[in-house]
């Protein structure tokens, strides 16, 4: 099992230059070339300080400068808000430009406050039809010369310019949780990502089982790849981490009132939950948070990521925003590297 970074700019004291968050995210990504992490993963965002990433091709671009040998991955771009000729030619120019480094993550996604700025009326079941378009469009517009009659796109005979440096274009990975996402990604001969969020590894059994019976389900397509995404923090103490227990459910209290998109922005900033609005979500409750997510002392994180690898995954993703500092993720990424890595032979060994 190989480990890879889940990493965006993030803020919600808007003294904070924006300059600043982008060095610290670079700083990150080449902690992470530097000890062998296989992929930077950083996804798309609109109007949101929660997580910012407008477009993660230009992001990307700049490590692809700054890096040579980990692999520079959308986690994700969201389908509905890319016209297939654009996303072809986008990501084959970041391809060009990291030397065939390039993954490209697809995702239908997540926020209502997303869709109704970006593509008013749409909704997931909408979302999810468009992404199920879009992705073999992509792909035959790397093989050029392609036409295109679908439900919400057409367009005449049509190639992506430029042209991927990977022989059939860059690894297509879909973000997936229903069995239907993960049925599509299998036949469409695409990479899996699944997160459980702060559901805890009930979820992540579940999740690799609807990937496996996808597998059976297409013996003629080769076994894809399957990536496990969890929010993980490597301490030094108990004390620690129950703190960080306590900031990672206020963090998923916030993503939950994002989501529920009831609560007003300001300047793209919501401000954090009451008391009583995150009692709202126990299920983010702190002893929750504690048990679900990886977080905890390096023996304790191993045992976790042993069971992951053990039933599966091909690659562990380590999500580490969490509306923390710089310095806090910078510690747990260096603990994780020193004390955590080394027990994944011949890997990291």
């Amino acid at each position: 099992m190989k480990f890879s970074l889940f990493v965006h700019m993030e803020r919600s004291d808007p003294s904070i230059p924006h300059r600043r968050l982008f060095d610290e995210l670079e700083e990150l990504a080449l902690t992470a070339e530097a000890a062998g992490f296989e992929t930077v993963w950083i996804g798309e965002h609109h109007a949101m300080e929660f997580t910012i990433a407008p477009n993660p091709f230009i992001q990307l671009a700049h490590l692809a400068a700054r890096t040579s040998t980990i692999r520079l991955g959308t986690g994700n771009v969201v389908a509905p808000f890319w016209n297939p000729i654009r996303l072809a030619g986008e990501a084959a120019m970041m391809d060009v430009a990291c030397n065939g480094r390039l993954d490209l993550g697809v995702a239908r996604g997540a926020y209502a406050f997303e869709y109704e700025r970006m593509l008013p009326g749409l909704d997931a079941m909408g979302a999810g039809q468009r992404m199920r378009e879009l992705v073999p469009a992509v792909k035959k517009l790397w093989e050029g010369d392609y036409a295109h009659e679908g439900q919400f796109w057409s367009f005449p005979t049509s190639t992506a310019s430029p042209k991927p440096v990977q022989a059939g274009g860059p690894p297509v990975w879909i973000a997936a949780r229903d069995p239907n996402s993960h049925d599509f990604a299998v036949e469409s001969g695409c990479n899996v990502q699944v997160t459980p969020l702060a559901a805890g590894d009930g979820e992540v059994v579940s999740l690799m089982e609807r990937f496996n019976t996808a597998v059976a389900n297409h013996p003629e397509v080769p076994r894809p790849k399957i990536m496990l995404l969890q929010h993980t923090f490597v301490t030094d103490s108990e004390a620690e981490t129950q703190a960080l227990s306590q900031d990672l459910s206020d963090f998923y209290c916030l993503f939950g009132a994002w989501f529920a998109n009831k609560r007003p922005i300001q300047q793209a900033i919501m401000e954090p939950l009451t008391a009583e609005e995150c009692a709202a979500y126990p299920q983010y409750a702190p002893d929750i948070v504690r048990k679900n997510v990886v977080l905890g002392q390096p023996e304790e994180v191993i045992a976790r990521l042993k069971d992951y690898e053990a039933q599966g995954f091909d690659q562990f993703s380590i999500w580490i925003d969490g509306g923390i500092s710089h310095a806090r993720k910078k510690k747990s990424l260096d603990l994780f590297i020193r004390h955590v890595m080394p027990a994944f032979e011949p890997a990291y060994a």
